[in-house]
């Protein structure tokens, strides 16, 4: 055999050899792979979209009465006394009050809203149902709705921590009157009438007494 073939098979023989070994140590890729991630840090918290500025609107008042005003400051002032007051929640509270008491009025019980009268409401209430009684008269009536709820003033003396707080209510009933005889002299049961009233809630901040005391009456 000829010396340049010899030559050529053992070159031959040992690129075989070669590749055969970088097979072994490198490993083989087959298909696709995705290029290395590049390193990075911690991921950055999102930005947020707004900014909380301490001191700032309080909106469970200023979504009731206007920013600045004075009973924006009395409501301010009831809060710093009582961190437990939200007018939100007071408002909800009287909506529900509002039923009971006047229903209670119209039917002559009076005994279970002591709690929440002071002593010169009651009174006045008391003296309408006696002279009822004393006519021979009762009411029945029937709590349609509230279709409206507005606070429209509030006040608070920060000596006392007394806190007063005046709403204006719109409410529907259907409500007829009955003599002795049973004989309807007033209303219409199948007719709804508005009632309106500003009703004035009265407390002592901060007080263990959780109860609001209707203080004043009118229309």
């Amino acid at each position: 055999m000829d010396s340049p073939v010899i030559q050529l098979l053992v070159l031959a023989v040992i690129a075989v050899f070669l590749i055969l070994r970088l097979r072994s140590t490198l490993g083989t890729r087959d298909g696709y792979e995705s290029p290395p991630e590049p390193l990075q840090g911690p991921t950055p918290a999102p930005r947020r979209g707004f900014e909380v500025i301490e001191g700032g609107e309080d909106l469970d008042i200023t979504d009731h009465v206007p920013a600045g005003s004075d009973a924006a400051q009395a409501l301010t002032g009831m809060k710093r006394a009582d961190p437990s007051f939200n007018v939100g929640e007071f408002l909800g509270g009287a909506r529900g009050a509002y039923e009971m008491i006047l229903m209670g009025f119209e039917k002559g019980d009076l005994d279970d809203l002591v709690p929440f009268l002071s002593r010169d409401v009651f009174e006045s209430f008391d003296e309408v149902v006696q002279l009822r009684e004393r006519e021979g008269l009762t009411v029945d009536a029937t709590f349609v709705g509230l279709r409206e709820l507005d606070l429209i003033d509030a006040k608070f003396n920060t000596d006392t921590r007394e806190a007063e707080v005046t709403v204006r209510f719109l409410g529907e009933l259907t409500s007829i009157v009955r003599d002795r005889n049973g004989d309807v002299v007033e209303g219409d049961a199948n007719t709804i009438k508005e009632q309106r009233d500003t009703w004035t809630f009265a407390r002592v901040m901060g007080s263990d007494n959780p109860n609001w005391k209707l203080v004043g009456t009118g229309e």
